[in-house]
């Protein structure tokens, strides 16, 4: 089957993925929170960033490589932390592993993924990423990067943009739970999409494998709290130091929109700004992601990361013509397994290679970042 006929971007893979995952499911993967203006902001602002194209260059061999963290990758894009990925398709982090280690592109894993650091660490050759939703508790800190280091994971990401749990109507209105339940109503919808369904039999619902290990350590858990909400805190400044002291390795803050905090984390030892809304799921008068790129670029000598809303190979250049040095997806490589499994996250690899080929093409560029000189007003 030739893929790039089928699916020859994205918005194909999404509405395939759409077709092939529980409405439940979905909901918690494509949701927002509020009237969901946050994300839409999100892609209509990357929309607006105009490039101009330029002629008479000849033949170009596009250059797509960058180096990150002494670090080269084949192209600057890579895997961003999505939480209960092996609810939204079976095997999910092993699927998502294994596509990032052959692409060479760093995954991101979540503190609350269905797995275990232990579990995909060891296959990644190094370019592990781990995402930490901050313990309170600072014995379960500590051991959770013990375990992370030990896994081989060589960088650490601290998301500080949930202080606490958001709303996520369309969520809640689909009748999932956390942790999940299969209630009459879910099981219909299960029912719906056998392939999803046979992928999960004999596994049972997924569980937040890490979160599991500590919940034994929280005490006066209510009933209607999962663990995971409790062994977080709203970490401030002193819970970053206390991060930096105890981790060796690259130091990622994610979830940053001000340039006076992206300034502030720089003399605080953070390695990296990573600009995030947290692809609108968190706060719905929050600006776009690419709105708050050139303010933070002009405020920060260390690498920007960005995410949200980036659908194809153009939306990276323009997130690197406004001076992210790289760029994260979360939803998209979801949207790829539900549309075609285990072949999916490769097949993405692909459309935004070749988008990215194109459009360097068009502009005359054969750099990444030599696309910053074709950026329009």
């Amino acid at each position: 089957m030739n893929l790039h006929a089928r699916y020859p971007a994205l918005s194909d893979l999404r509405d395939r993925a759409q077709a092939r995952i529980p409405r439940f499911v979905w909901e918690y993967l494509d949701s927002g929170t509020g009237v969901e203006a946050t994300k839409t902001r999100n892609r209509s602002m990357l929309d607006r960033v105009l490039l101009s194209p330029s002629i008479l260059h000849g033949e170009i061999a596009p250059d797509l490589s960058v180096t990150l963290f002494g670090q080269s990758y084949p192209l600057p894009v890579g895997i961003a932390p999505v939480g209960m990925s092996g609810l939204i398709w079976p095997d999910a982090e092993h699927h998502l592993a294994r596509a990032a280690t052959r692409a060479g592109l760093p995954y991101t894993l979540s503190t609350v993924a269905t797995v275990r650091p232990e579990d995909v660490g060891p296959h990644l050759g190094g370019r592990g990423w781990f995402q930490m939703y901050p313990p309170r508790d600072e014995g379960i800190r500590a051991d959770m990067l013990k375990r992370a280091r030990e896994a081989g994971f060589s960088v650490l990401v601290l998301t500080v943009d949930v202080p606490v749990a958001s709303r996520r109507e369309r969520q809640v209105r689909s009748g999932l739970t956390t942790p999940p339940k299969l209630t009459p109503r879910l099981m219909a919808q299960v029912a719906m999409r056998p392939v999803w369904a046979m992928g999960m039999a004999g596994k049972g619902l997924p569980r937040m494998r890490l979160i599991d290990d500590y919940a034994g350590a929280v005490k006066g858990l209510p009933s209607t709290k999962h663990a995971g909400y409790l062994l977080r805190t709203s970490p401030d400044w002193g819970y970053l130091r206390w991060l930096r002291e105890h981790w060796d390795g690259p130091l990622v803050v994610k979830g940053v929109s001000r340039a006076e905090d992206a300034e502030a984390l720089e003399k605080e030892g953070a390695d990296a700004i990573w600009i995030s809304n947290h692809a609108g799921r968190q706060f719905d008068a929050a600006p776009a992601t690419i709105e708050a790129l050139p303010a933070i670029r002009a405020a920060t000598t260390l690498p920007v990361i960005l995410d949200g809303g980036i659908e194809g190979g153009l939306d990276i250049l323009r997130a690197v013509a406004l001076g992210a040095d790289f760029v994260m997806m979360g939803r998209g490589w979801h949207y790829a397994l539900g549309a075609l499994g285990a072949d999916g996250p490769a097949h993405l690899v692909d459309i935004l290679t070749e988008d990215l080929k194109a459009n360097m093409g068009q502009l005359g560029v054969a750099r990444i970042l030599d696309v910053r000189t074709r950026l329009l007003p």
